[in-house]
């Protein structure tokens, strides 16, 4: 028996169901067409954030960020590879921390940039700094 799971469409935000053996598949949202994995981050704002957060079952990996970050600029280049080399086990999010400073606040980041890793909706690993590809790669797989 095939198990469906709830995913969030990048482009226009709807809510589809996809069955697990499919996530590999290409899949298309239902409502728009677009695909639902795209080999990058999603960019949201605090809105889209808690939508994509209540409808997504998939771990999602949120890089809290800000333009004038020096470290979050160096670390956006190996979080856009982590997701193109780790969807669709996981849906990587960037949220910028000045557009988004209710959010920021909301999960107390204190510093930049900070990678939360969520599952069912719950905070279950966090890492503060910059890291290279191989210590993102290793921090995800052993926290998932």
């Amino acid at each position: 028996m095939s198990t469906n799971l709830t995913l969030s469409c990048p482009a226009c935000l709807a809510t589809n169901r996809v069955a697990e053996e499919r996530l590999t598949a290409s899949p298309k949202c239902g409502r728009c067409g677009e695909a639902l994995f795209q080999g990058k981050p999603l960019a949201l704002d605090q809105a889209g954030f808690d939508r994509v957060l209540a409808n997504t079952d998939l771990p999602l990996v949120v890089d809290f960020w800000a333009e004038w970050c020096g470290p979050c600029k160096m670390m956006a280049p190996v979080f856009e590879r982590a997701a193109a080399n780790l969807e669709p086990k996981a849906r990587f999010i960037k949220v910028d921390t000045e557009a988004a400073q209710a959010l920021a606040q909301r999960y107390a980041i204190r510093s930049i940039p900070t990678l939360i890793l969520f599952k069912d909706g719950r905070e279950i690993a966090r890492q503060s700094g910059a890291m290279d590809q191989r210590s993102l790669e290793s921090w995800l797989a052993g926290a998932l």
